[in-house]
């Protein structure tokens, strides 16, 4: 017998690991529990950089081809091309400024209102989380994450002057401002020692999850500046100037709803149930803006159309920019609710009433819009979906929004929109003066009679002769 079991005694000597089976009732080990939470964090870490690297091809779809397409089928169709290259130009544009110096003046340390030059050139922006921004991503995600916001930013603001900016003068504007009044508004809002930071500590805490001031107020504004320096089109508001394509508008809005939900679920930062709430809330306000618009639109002209219904969606979904994060589902469908009323109320009558020339009405739904949504996001804001502001001595969340108790919030809010306004109007102004003055902004009636597309960039959307 000992000479039988002889050979499988040499072999559990030779390997104790398996002669010994592991108790599952010992004790973990020290280095077995540093092992698990290893695993565990790379397991987080890697399901959310997943997340924000799809949020941010998301982002990134609604300017192109979701603006662009949006836009391009609500010109008419000489313009087409050319409306559609303000869009995409910014793609390009905007990249390479914001590898240079604009992430930096966003999102480095600096004073209140704006960053410094530490990430120029990105510098410092690695593989690494910074944990100021995103504790569980690589710097670079978050970065270019926030590149998509600044690409599409400026594009929206191609609504108010569509048919009758030089392209030029176009890319020469947008650069201008996204340094100026993009870079420092983000930056405040959300950039580290930011005056208008909720969560890293703003002076004047702003409840901002994902661009209501920084993108929509500040474009809206700025629309409504940029249609009034450079004045209506040739023959407005006489000669009728209809969409060309409400079908590739069509196609156009559902893109932006969806990439939207990269837009602010992304804004989470985290494949997390913040992201579920922020994703639910923003389709809940697009789809309720959807029908209180096509219903006020239903009221008012006897017919809801297509684009009443796309019009209101997006006017949802700028609406809720800002509170996605901060708002139960409830709330959300009655922010949207007000969105398409409210928005639709701005571009049928404040609109004539004035006589602007906003020509796929930017301001209208996107500065309207962005204003109305950051001061309900005062009232509406719990912190049982985002306790943003902390807890108290006893460990409970600090309330954030009127609801909660804090309608002080509302204040805040107030300001932040102010400082948005009064940025976007000034900034804007001085740099259309200054592209105005070197360049020349408009194109010539000859050109615009000819359209964007042959005397701007040589071609045709449609060529109807082959």
């Amino acid at each position: 017998m000992g000479a039988l079991f002889a050979p499988l005694a040499a072999i559990a000597q030779a390997t104790p690991a398996l002669a010994v089976a592991p108790n599952p009732n010992a004790p973990a080990t020290q280095a077995q529990i540093a092992d698990l939470k290893q695993a565990v964090t790379a397991a987080q870490s890697a399901g959310d950089n997943a997340w924000m690297l799809t949020s941010a091809a998301l982002v990134l779809m609604m300017t192109g081809p979701g603006l662009a397409l949006f836009y391009g089928g609500l010109v008419r169709r000489k313009n087409v091309l050319g409306t559609m290259m303000q869009s995409f130009s910014m793609m390009g544009i905007v990249t390479i400024t914001w590898a240079v110096v604009s992430y930096s003046l966003a999102f480095g340390h600096g004073s209140s209102f704006i960053g410094g030059f530490e990430h120029v050139f990105l510098k410092g922006v690695d593989l690494a989380p910074n944990p100021d921004y995103g504790a569980t991503v690589p710097h670079q995600t978050y970065m270019v994450y926030q590149l998509m916001f600044a690409i599409i930013t400026p594009a929206l603001i191609g609504g108010a002057f569509a048919e009758r900016m030089k392209f030029s003068a176009m890319a020469l504007f947008f650069i201008l401002w996204s340094l100026f009044v993009y870079d420092p508004m983000a930056h405040m809002v959300w950039g580290t020692g930011g005056l208008l930071n909720a969560a890293l500590g703003g002076k004047i805490p702003c409840l901002d999850f994902a661009g209501g001031t920084v993108v929509h107020v500040t474009s809206g504004v700025s629309s409504l500046v940029a249609a009034l320096y450079i004045g209506k089109r040739i023959g407005y508001p006489k000669t009728a100037m209809p969409p060309h394509s409400l079908v590739i508008s069509f196609i156009g809005a559902c893109l932006l709803w969806v990439g939207w939900f990269g837009f602010n679920a992304g804004s989470a930062v985290a494949a997390s149930s913040l992201a579920t709430s922020a994703f639910v809330a923003t389709h809940f306000a697009a789809a309720a803006a959807a029908v209180s618009w096509s219903v006020a639109e239903w009221i008012h002209n006897g017919k809801p159309t297509a684009l009443g219904a796309i019009s209101g969606a997006v006017a949802g979904l700028v609406v809720i920019t800002p509170a996605s994060g901060f708002v139960k589902p409830i709330p959300a469908l009655a922010l949207g609710l007000i969105a398409g009323a409210f928005c639709f109320f701005m571009v049928i009558k404040v609109k004539s009433i004035f006589g602007y020339d906003d020509s796929l009405d930017a301001f209208g739904v996107h500065g309207a819009g962005g204003t109305i949504g950051a001061l309900l996001t005062g009232v509406f804001a719990t912190s049982a979906i985002n306790p943003i502001l902390g807890k108290d001595a006893q460990g409970n969340p600090l309330p954030i929004g009127g609801m909660d108790g804090n309608w002080h919030q509302i204040l805040n809010q107030a300001t932040g929109v102010a400082i948005a306004w009064g940025l976007s109007i000034v900034g804007t102004l001085v740099i259309l003066f200054v592209v105005d003055k070197t360049i020349g902004l408009r194109l010539s009636p000859e050109d615009e009679n000819e359209g964007l597309d042959l005397s701007q960039h040589g071609e045709e959307g449609y060529d109807f002769n082959k």
